[in-house]
């Protein structure tokens, strides 16, 4: 089994060590750099081919969210997912960190097993978003121009919305195949053919194309 690469992100020595041995203690993992700016990020993530950053919102010389950016951006990097640790789950930067292209955020006082979890969850593709303090967060501060994409929910089928819709709310595959009386392996192909037709990098931007075209409105999650 290839063990999951992952890079970390935190101007803290001391949490970067903390998070080092974690990941370190998982068999499945192994730390392939610690960058303590936004840009040392970006640039260890070009050189290191890691399959996850965990990233810190806020770092000198270049905070997390450009970061984010950068690395969603580069097109050599588009298999690099990203993972967001904030302080607090009502940070609003964390919008813009999913915006940017993060596929998820934790906050840093997850319990170990958890943030093992989130990392194995965002490196095999799915986003990191539950139904409550994600949504909660997105339908709050979600504002300004959308997420840039080819298109919104316009160019989707009455099927693809309803698939859509029900990934904006936190479900996985299986609970959208079991919500709409569907195989997961149908449930798969129509997320993965809405991304395609949306030009989303993953689950996490399909939240925010949701949100910011009116597809699922504040406080109905």
């Amino acid at each position: 089994m290839t063990a999951i690469r992952v890079l970390l992100a935190d101007d803290q020595t001391l949490v970067r060590a903390a998070f080092a041995m974690l990941v370190e203690s998982a068999r499945d993992m192994e730390v392939v750099g610690q960058a303590a700016t936004g840009r040392e990020a970006v640039a260890l993530a070009r050189t290191t081919r890691a399959d996850l950053v965990l990233m810190d919102i806020r770092m000198p010389d270049l905070d997390g969210i450009e970061a984010t950016r950068l690395i969603a951006a580069d097109e050599d990097l588009a298999g690099v997912r990203i993972l967001v640790l904030t302080t607090y789950d009502t940070d609003e930067n964390v919008v813009d960190a999913l915006r940017a292209g993060a596929s998820g955020f934790l906050v840093k006082d997850t319990r170990p097993a958890e943030l093992l979890d989130a990392i194995r969850t965002v490196t095999a593709g799915e986003a990191l978003l539950s139904p409550g303090p994600t949504s909660r967060l997105i339908a709050r501060f979600l504002r300004g121009p959308a997420t840039p994409t080819t298109g919104g929910p316009e160019c989707l089928s009455e099927r693809e919305r309803g698939v859509l819709a029900l990934v904006a709310r936190g479900l996985n595959n299986t609970e959208v195949a079991e919500a709409l009386g569907l195989s997961p392996l149908t449930a798969k192909t129509h997320v993965s053919r809405i991304m395609g037709k949306l030009g989303a990098r993953d689950r996490a931007q399909l939240v925010i194309v949701a949100y910011e075209s009116g597809l699922i409105v504040p406080g109905t999650t």
